[in-house]
């Protein structure tokens, strides 16, 4: 049965998690955005705050109450603390005649990740199938993801980017999780609260609660579903078919139209938090003794990405965004299993000229019944 948690008591989480050994990152206030960074205590948590998001456009706004969640996602995602964007491999060192090679060795740390959102929870377990579930692991992944504990909440409020609901990853959280709390704000400001795991269990019981009523229950999940309702989630892919829309969709003129707008700036792949493209980099000193090699983040939107020895496969601007979206909504199902986009909404807030991959669908689709 669930619990609950008055507003008073939900600063123990932090207690206990940091006694347990854990660095606590989870959403605080910086630079006027919402970001995901270390956090001290839940004083940190961006309290009363909301967010604005629509196309090409992201606002923080004051809440009239003192809501800890009461906003949607930023533009990090988790993936930066399971997959970094900049991470050494190994170092090479010459000694005479002699070259000596050493690889690095991952040091992960105990991470408790607060705030975490359904679609953010799907898109690390679709990361998981990549890193972890293949034919080869990540090291670095691997040995991270094995030291994180996971407090979830049910999103309670949506932004007009979302959407998840028809992209099957929330506003519920379904798996994936150590704790998931739903915050309730009235008739007294508290958090339903449930467990999924051993670990999770441990903490629950050394922080104050009791258990939830039905009506209790029954109250907390209603303001869930009523915001999976279409009047919150203002925005939707239709899924049906759509991994045949976007291949049958190769040649169609409506890339040419997102290329008149597309800067080709990578802002999509660098907030989505299921990208995981990478490139290497070598780092030599100027006397030739030392080098080390490097791991960055990479995005399909750049010429070097595709680049061979007669240069980059890739070169328009159309070709690069519908290799992305036809990877994300199609090649992916065929890879992974599953779609590669979770409905959080960052790549269209964030998009410097507004490109909505859901109007993008659309538009493939109304072009597709017209022929």
């Amino acid at each position: 049965m669930p619990s609950i948690v008055e507003r008073d008591d939900f600063g123990a989480f932090f207690t206990v998690l940091r006694d347990m050994g854990y660095e606590i990152v989870g959403p605080r206030v910086r630079d006027s955005a919402i970001v995901y960074d270390r956090l001290g205590s839940v004083d940190d948590l961006p309290i009363g705050i909301t967010d604005q998001q629509d196309k090409g456009f992201y606002r923080l706004m004051k809440r009239d109450d003192r809501a800890l969640f009461g906003y949607t996602v930023g533009p990090h995602s988790w993936k930066m603390y399971l997959f970094p964007p900049r991470i050494r491999l190994f170092t090479a060192e010459m000694h005479g005649n002699g070259l000596s090679i050493v690889g690095e060795h991952y040091n992960p740390k105990k991470l408790a990740f607060i705030g975490v959102r359904a679609c953010e929870l799907h898109a690390i377990q679709i990361q998981d199938r990549i890193f972890l579930n293949g034919a080869f692991k990540d090291p670095v992944y691997e040995s991270q993801r094995r030291n994180i504990f996971i407090l979830a909440v049910n999103c309670t409020v949506s932004s007009s980017t979302c959407f998840c609901t028809s992209m099957g990853t929330g506003p519920k959280v379904g798996s994936g999780y150590d704790v998931v709390v739903t915050e309730v704000l009235k008739p007294r400001h508290q958090f339903l609260v449930d467990t999924a795991t051993a670990v999770g269990d441990e903490v629950l019981s050394k922080v104050r609660h009791r258990e939830a009523s039905m009506e209790e229950v029954e109250h907390a999940m209603s303001m869930v579903e009523d915001n999976a309702k279409a009047v919150s989630m203002k925005r939707s892919i239709d899924t049906a078919n759509i991994k045949e829309l976007l291949y049958n969709s190769y040649e169609s003129k409506r890339w040419d139209d997102v290329a008149e707008r597309c800067l080709a700036c990578a802002n999509c792949t660098m907030v989505c938090p299921t990208c995981f493209c990478s490139t290497v980099e070598d780092v030599l000193d100027l006397k030739g003794e030392h080098a080390e090699r490097w791991r960055l983040w990479d995005s399909c939107f750049s010429d070097e990405f595709t680049y061979i020895h007669s240069g980059s496969v890739r070169r328009s601007t159309a070709a690069k965004y519908r290799h992305w979206i036809t990877h994300k909504l199609a090649s992916w199902i065929d890879q992974f299993g599953t779609s590669g986009c979770v409905g959080c909404g960052r790549c269209i807030t964030w998009c410097p000229v507004g490109i909505d991959i859901t109007e993008e669908v659309k538009a493939l689709q109304q072009l597709n019944k017209e022929r």
